[in-house]
């Protein structure tokens, strides 16, 4: 039994000695930065100005530092020639984006254009948008289309008025109008038709569930900082998202599923952004053969979600 624990303990011995250098030689290769506290990292040393302390730790650390928040590691860019040292010369390096545990319901980062890895795929995704999406000619040709989107929503902001109690005084929340004819018009681009109808029962939801994305999207996080609290969910946040996305994912997958029903019926005139997407051929090796349902939904998602943000930021 003795022989036993001897052998144990030389075991915990050599494996602590082991883990301790590894942490020891990485931490080598780190920028230099204030040692912070146990579990919490730096967490409670930014302060109220953080960019005032940044500075202060400038003068003491150099122009990279390094911070922890939790189980976040962090590197600090301090001045534009380590900043163009960074993107310029090291790009690949740090292309990635940090995803958060909320933005992975439904692997909604696995497919999205701002959240998925670097990678064949990414870069998929990248030339439809930028090849046969976002050009000037197709843009060019919407602008009778954006005029028939702007009429629809002045007649509904007019139609939410005469609704009123007669006196001419009722509440009218213009960015819900503003958010869906911006999406219809993104709509005839994408899928040449109205996507919302103000007075829809689909509108109304996915324009409620889009706001759910938005708010919880933007909420600080408990579980991305302690890993551990991942399973418990303390502030509800990705229980709230998975059941606003799931909500938003139904509703875009009533957009694929009629046009795959409209290209078995007959071929289509004009083709628009969705026919792209539905008909890419990959090379099955290092990108998809063909781009999944939930990819296409999230994709769709993703297009809205940026609208939603930019009218949110400058209504």
């Amino acid at each position: 039994m003795s022989l036993i624990s001897f052998i144990v303990f030389l075991i915990i011995i050599s494996a602590s000695t082991l883990l301790f250098r590894r942490r020891k030689s990485s931490l080598k290769q780190l920028p230099p930065g204030p040692p912070g506290w146990p579990i919490f990292g730096n967490m409670f040393e930014l302060g109220s100005m953080p960019h005032r302390t940044l500075t202060d730790l400038r003068d003491k650390y150099g122009e990279v530092i390094w911070l922890k928040f939790g189980a976040i590691n962090t590197m600090v860019v301090l001045s534009a020639k380590a900043a163009s040292d960074f993107f310029k010369n090291h790009d690949l390096s740090f292309a990635e984006r940090t995803v958060t545990e909320i933005m992975r319901a439904y692997d909604y980062d696995k497919s999205s254009l701002a959240l998925a890895s670097y990678g064949s795929f990414w870069r998929v995704l990248r030339r439809l948008v930028t090849v046969d999406m976002i050009v000037h000619k197709r843009i060019n040709e919407t602008a009778s289309i954006r005029r028939k989107c702007v009429n629809d929503m002045l007649l509904w902001i007019e139609k939410e008025a005469l609704q009123g109690n007669g006196d001419g005084r009722r509440c009218i929340h213009v960015a819900r109008f503003v958010f869906l004819s911006t999406f219809n018009l993104l709509g005839n681009l994408m899928l040449s038709r109205d996507l919302l109808d103000p007075d829809s029962k689909d509108g109304a939801e996915f324009f409620t569930s889009m706001m759910g994305l938005m708010e919880w999207g933007g909420h600080p996080n408990i579980s991305d900082f302690f890993p551990f609290l991942r399973w418990l969910d303390p502030q509800g946040l990705k229980r709230k998202m998975k059941r606003d996305l799931g909500k938003a994912l139904k509703i875009a997958s009533k957009f694929v599923k009629e046009r795959v029903e409209e290209n078995k019926e007959g071929d289509r005139e004009r083709k628009d952004f969705l026919d792209v997407l539905l008909e890419f051929e990959g090379n099955g090796k290092d990108e998809p053969a063909k781009l999944s349902e939930q990819q296409l939904n999230i994709f769709i998602l993703y297009a809205a979600g940026n609208i939603f943000g930019w009218i949110r930021n400058n209504k």
